[in-house]
């Protein structure tokens, strides 16, 4: 038991004496830049007691976990570059054992991983220090109405993304509507994520043009400011009918007078059509689209008029009857002579009692 004991023990002080030290090489632990940026690897060794510089090398590790050599400087067969992926864009800033920082060229994603600066040194053996390199991505933002109906449940009416950005973008939304949102994010091949965002509600006619903002937030924005993207709501609906333009005022002999048939729909009506309750449209009133011009009023448009509107989504209908009537000759206008009628009739009730 006791000489298994001192067995472990030495095992343990040989794997400890002879690792890999860290303590002597300085780096950063972590640096980030854009796609296009120099990367700067900054790598120094601080000298302490009698250790003797012999080689330094920089080797790269993917995110994979597949390791290579892509910087190597000597003190006597001085730099070299094996190949790798950035062979042609990796330098030495100032090629000595101290200081052999490098820098990388034209910052690309597949540059993204574990850089380490690995001297050979004696008699302490090998010492590293490891820089871990993210490379940002700006995602690419976009923001589209979904066209719905109106209805009765809540749909997605909005829908916002956030494509292949590092780090992941977040998304909001700004709305006077009532409705809601839920975003969801995908982790794509190269690293970066998408986020998906879609706004819901339960779409009404008066939700058609509505605009609604979808924001995104991301670090790689400038001044990280929210980028706003505005969209108009698309909401379809059959046609609300309502008819203008009567006065209550139509006498006979009355000039120019005209009904309006106004229609609400989306998509916009593909037909509008003028009907009578008693049969077909008088020949003295002329129909000019949405308008019912009448040159002069006679009896024949003493009558209810009929409006139907349709769009490829259903039809609505509004109705609206008139009354004509005959003026005094010379006399006063209609609403007097309504007047002098009450009143005549209430003298000739009070005679009566007197």
């Amino acid at each position: 038991m006791r000489c298994g004991l001192l067995w472990l023990i030495g095992v343990l002080w040989m794997t400890l004496s002879s690792g890999v030290k860290t303590q002597n090489v300085k780096v950063l632990r972590e640096i980030e830049v854009f796609p296009g940026e120099t990367i700067h690897l900054r790598c120094q060794f601080v000298k302490s007691g009698s250790i003797k510089l012999t080689q330094v090398s920089w080797i790269y590790e993917s995110p994979d976990g597949v390791r290579g050599n892509i910087a190597v400087f000597h003190p006597t067969y001085r730099e070299s570059f094996p190949e790798s992926a950035v062979k042609g864009r990796v330098r030495f800033v100032l090629a000595s054992l101290e200081t052999p920082s490098i820098e990388i060229d034209n910052a690309q994603k597949t540059d993204e991983g574990k850089y380490t600066c690995e001297y050979a040194t004696y008699p302490s053996g090998q010492e590293v220090g490891t820089t871990t390199l993210t490379v940002l991505s700006k995602s690419n933002n976009s923001a589209s109405p979904v066209t719905v109906r109106a209805g009765s449940s809540a749909v997605v009416v909005a829908r916002c993304e956030a494509a292949q950005g590092k780090p992941a973008a977040t998304i909001t939304w700004v709305s006077s509507a009532n409705g809601n949102y839920n975003s969801t994010s995908k982790e794509e091949p190269d690293g970066t994520v998408t986020v998906k965002s879609e706004y819901r509600l339960v779409p009404t006619p008066a939700d058609n043009g509505r605009e609604i903002s979808c924001e995104v937030t991301q670090r790689t924005q400038d001044s990280f400011h929210p980028q706003s993207f505005p969209v108009k709501l698309t909401v379809e609906y059959p046609p609300s009918v309502k008819i203008e333009g009567y006065d209550e005022n139509w006498y006979m002999g009355r000039a120019d007078v005209a009904l309006t048939c106004q229609a609400d729909a989306n998509p916009v009506p593909a037909m509008l059509s003028w009907t009578v309750a008693s049969g077909s449209v008088p020949s003295t009133v002329q129909v000019y689209g949405n308008k019912l011009h009448v040159k002069k009023v006679d009896e024949s448009v003493n009558t209810t008029f009929v409006c139907e509107v349709k769009n490829r989504l259903g039809s609505g209908k509004n109705q609206l009857t008139v009354k004509v009537f005959v003026r005094d000759a010379g006399g006063p206008g209609p609403a007097t002579s309504y007047l002098l009628h009450f009143f005549t009739g209430v003298f000739f009730v009070l005679a009566c009692y007197l």
